[in-house]
This record gives C-alpha cells, structure tokens and sequence, in this order.
C-alpha cells in the first residue's frame, strides 16, 4: 500500500516537474514575442511608417502667412520643447497618442483638403519622410508649424518656423524657414525676434504673434514694433476669435 502511495506521489511530482517547466517556456516564448513586438513598434516608429497621432482635422489656417486659407491638420504628439503657455500641452506626451499607420491619415487627409498642416506637439521628432512622400504622391501640398529644435525632415511646401528660447532650432533648419514666426509673450521676446530673424533668408516672412493669454497687454508693443520694422507682420490667432479649431 505505501509502494503504491509513494508511486502516485511519484507522478503527481512529475507532473507538477513538467507543468512548471512548460509554463516557465510558455512565459519564455511570450516575453520573446513581447519584445519582438516592442522592437517592430519602434522600428515602425523610428522610421516614420508610424507617427503618435493626436487628433487631426479640417479647419481654416488661423495664424502667419496662410491664414484663411482651408486646410486639414495632423497634430502628432511628443514635445519637449516646454513652452509654459502652450495651449496644447496634452500633446507633449507622445505615449498618449495612438500610433497610427502613415498610409491610413494620409487615405483620410486627401478626402478633406489639397493643403495639409502637419503640426505638434512637435512633429520634427519624428521622421517626417514617409508621411510626406505619400501626401505628395496625391499632389497635397505639404506645410509644417515647427520650433526646428530636431533635424529637418520631410518633403514640404510650406515651412513654417517658429523659435522658442528654450530649445533653439538647429542651425539647418534656418535655410529652410519660408515663415519666422515669433510668439510676443514679454517685451524681451521682441529682442528674441530680432536675434532670431538673421539666420533665416531674405525672403522668408517675418510674423509678430501675442501669446494669446497676453494678447491685449503685447498688441500695442506688437503694432508699435512693426511699425517701426516694417519688415515684420502681425499674426493672429483668427480661428480663436471666429471659435473654431
């Protein structure tokens, strides 16, 4: 009777042995595939197939050198940047965004609109060449509102500039500017606006905007500046006033 009670608990212990054992490989096969996934995710991000959409949208250009004009905007999340009065401070976290297939905002965009705003967050830190290649491919035109702190990508139309203090733009992006815009937060961002306005090209357009939170307090430094530097041109922040996207 014990030969035979030691002879089940003989195979009850080796059952338990492979069980444990299959469910250790089973965990081992499951973390593999878990970052063969992770590893495909970013390489679908690094190389731009994927981008952390946050919303987009068909509206009017509200501010710079296009305004009024249709247009559909793609707002990617991840910034860095840390502009303290950013009304759109929910993009800076890019993990909060799904990552979504290039070719599946591209397929929405062209039913919208021939002019595509591709916006941040900040859209630089991400490759910008996949996106653009396929907007063109439908003959979009491709315009982009960067703070140039990441290297230049993508195929645009349009390039918008728009410096901050507190992470420069780098030195290629410049050349690129067709549209210096400045955000007039305090009387020293027009200092800024003049330090930044040499390193772009003589045809670039040059833009004065107030921060909206400070608009009535900066409007008249603003008119007053331009007044005197007619080189530069005020921008507003329209769609805020028609209370639109």
């Amino acid at each position: 009777m014990y030969a035979r009670a030691s002879w089940v608990n003989y195979l009850f212990l080796w059952g338990s042995i492979k069980y444990t054992f299959f469910c250790l490989q089973f965990d081992k096969l499951r973390f593999i595939f878990t970052w063969m996934d992770l590893n495909k995710h970013e390489e679908m991000l690094a190389s731009g197939r994927i981008i952390p959409l946050m919303e987009a949208f068909y509206t009017i250009q509200g501010e710079g050198y296009h305004k009024g004009s249709a247009a559909y905007f793609i707002r990617i999340g991840g910034c860095d940047v840390g502009c303290h009065w950013c009304d759109v401070k929910e993009s800076w976290n890019p993990n909060l965004h799904p990552p979504t297939a290039v070719n599946e905002i591209v397929e929405t965009a062209h039913k919208y609109s021939d002019t595509i705003v591709v916006t941040g967050g900040e859209p630089l830190m991400w490759n910008m060449n996949p996106l653009t290649n396929e907007l063109k491919l439908l003959g979009l035109k491709t315009h982009i509102e960067t703070s140039g702190a990441y290297p230049l990508s993508g195929n645009w139309d349009w390039f918008c500039l728009s410096p901050k203090k507190n992470k420069l733009p780098i030195k290629e992006v410049y050349a690129r500017a067709d549209e210096l815009k400045i955000i007039i937060h305090n009387n020293d961002d027009l200092r800024f606006a003049q330090e930044q306005a040499v390193n772009v090209s003589p045809d670039c357009k040059l833009y004065l905007q107030p921060e909206w939170s400070k608009r009535e307090k900066m409007m008249p430094l603003i008119v007053d500046y331009v007044m005197k530097n007619p080189q530069w041109k005020v921008s507003l922040q329209t769609h805020k006033y028609l209370n639109i996207p």
